[in-house]
């Protein structure tokens, strides 16, 4: 462990886990200014609530602990599977067809370097 350890979590979030963690790879282990700058480009729904829980924990550094932003880098972050919504549709010959509308938790654990 390089510094000390910032957290933010973002709960119930309406996408599926695998589509956040699309997102969520493409900026694993780098600086948070930097990930912030490339989640603002990326075209993925899921871009938009893992680029918030991100700035939240900048803010929960700089404001709870007086850390320096630049010195921030995304040591973990993960999005976890959340309830998940169950509903049924009307299959054909009488049938009932399953929708379960999956959401996630998203958490980021920044460190200073």
């Amino acid at each position: 462990m390089d510094g000390m350890e910032v957290q933010a979590v973002l709960r119930w979030v309406g996408l599926s886990p695998f589509k956040v963690r699309l997102v969520i790879d493409l900026v694993r282990g780098r600086k948070a200014d930097e990930a912030l700058q490339i989640l603002r480009h990326l075209p993925q729904a899921a871009a938009k609530p893992v680029a918030q829980v991100i700035r939240s924990a900048i803010a929960n550094a700089e404001e709870n602990f007086g850390l320096n932003r630049e010195d921030l880098y995304i040591a973990r972050i993960t999005a976890d599977g959340g309830p998940m919504l169950k509903r049924y549709r009307a299959g054909a010959r009488g049938r009932a067809k399953p929708i379960l509308r999956r959401s996630s938790h998203i958490t980021v654990v920044l460190q200073e370097r």
